[in-house]
């Protein structure tokens, strides 16, 4: 029954990075396809390739090890992981559905927390218990400070690109700016790939210390690594339109110039607290960016009522995640484990 429960955690938590890919598709090749530097297919493929390619780079899975830690390892067991993975796939495919860029990342730590916490309150622990409260509040804070610094880095690039170009022709300067867009978004699908595909790995690796597969502290197979990179590499080459249109026009128009500070800045940010082992969203970071190029010209460029509604779907995700695991998990206690 362990391994036939652990390979079904596999398979979702797989699929689960599919679906991440598909999600957040629209975070590196939404400004390249409203610029029209590229067509939606090629912009996916584009993506997709380098996606994968942060696989040889970012080998110390620093984010996986912090997902990995979100909830004590004595309330960690197949059913919880299966419990949180159920509910981050509903929240993914609800948001995706009706075009909210959310975050993957909370989606998946709020289900894990959620399902963990229901763990504890039937074993007669408090609820609480099962936290590991270290890596959730440097989560949480980062839920406020990734958009933040994706827009202050976005602002400065677009004042060093500014100065750099003051004397080009308009024409001229746009040509460039087209063709530096191909670098910086392949440079945002990189980091986001080695970002989000080590959130599912770090769950993965648990699920097999739960079954006993492994032990605390025993190397990761590679065999996650490369399931994780090509799962998500897979998902962003399915696109996801609806959110594209989101990021790519509805915060605020973005020509070719504002494309590559955005992506830029939002690839820095991502590269920056990887390093640190933070796994921040992917979503807030270069929705920060879309809005600091944007503001950059004027506040009124930003569409604000499109912007907080966005900051709605970002701090109700970890609770409705969290909620929605907790549930989950009760009805497996109920049903499966009695």
């Amino acid at each position: 029954m362990v391994t036939t429960l652990l390979v079904v955690v596999i398979i979702l938590a797989i699929g689960f990075d599919y679906i991440n890919g598909f999600h957040d598709a629209a975070n590196s090749i939404a400004t390249v396809v409203s610029t029209k530097v590229l067509t939606p297919f090629q912009a996916v493929l584009w993506a997709a390739l380098f996606n994968f390619a942060a696989y040889f780079y970012f080998t110390d899975h620093k984010v996986a090890n912090t997902i990995a830690k979100t909830v004590l390892e004595e309330y960690i067991t197949l059913e919880v992981i299966l419990a949180g993975l159920v509910a981050a796939i509903l929240w993914n495919l609800f948001t995706w559905w009706y075009g909210i860029p959310s975050s993957s990342s909370h989606t998946l730590l709020g289900g894990f927390a959620g399902a963990g916490m229901a763990k504890a309150a039937s074993m007669g622990a408090s609820v609480m218990a099962a936290i590991n409260f270290a890596p959730i509040l440097k989560v949480i804070a980062f839920i406020v400070l990734a958009p933040v610094i994706g827009m202050f880095i976005s602002v400065i690039i677009s004042i060093i690109l500014l100065h750099l170009s003051k004397n080009a022709r308009p024409s001229v300067a746009e040509k460039w700016f087209k063709k530096l867009q191909l670098v910086s978004s392949a440079a945002l699908s990189f980091t986001h790939g080695g970002n989000d595909a080590q959130k599912v790995m770090g769950i993965i690796y648990v699920a097999m210390v739960a079954s006993k597969v492994l032990k605390t502290g025993d190397a990761m197979p590679e065999w996650i690594p490369i399931s994780c990179y090509a799962a998500i590499s897979l998902g962003t080459m399915s696109g996801g339109w609806k959110i594209v249109k989101t990021m790519g026009s509805k915060i605020t128009k973005v020509n070719a110039f504002e494309g590559v500070a955005a992506e830029t800045a939002g690839a820095v940010t991502l590269g920056l607290t990887e390093h640190f082992g933070i796994p921040v969203s992917t979503t807030h970071t270069i929705t920060g960016s879309i809005v600091g190029v944007g503001l950059l010209k004027r506040v009124s460029a930003v569409r604000w009522g499109v912007t907080v509604n966005l900051l709605w779907a970002w701090v109700l995700t970890i609770p409705v995640s969290a909620t929605l695991a907790a549930v989950i998990y009760s009805i497996i206690h109920l049903f499966f484990i009695n």
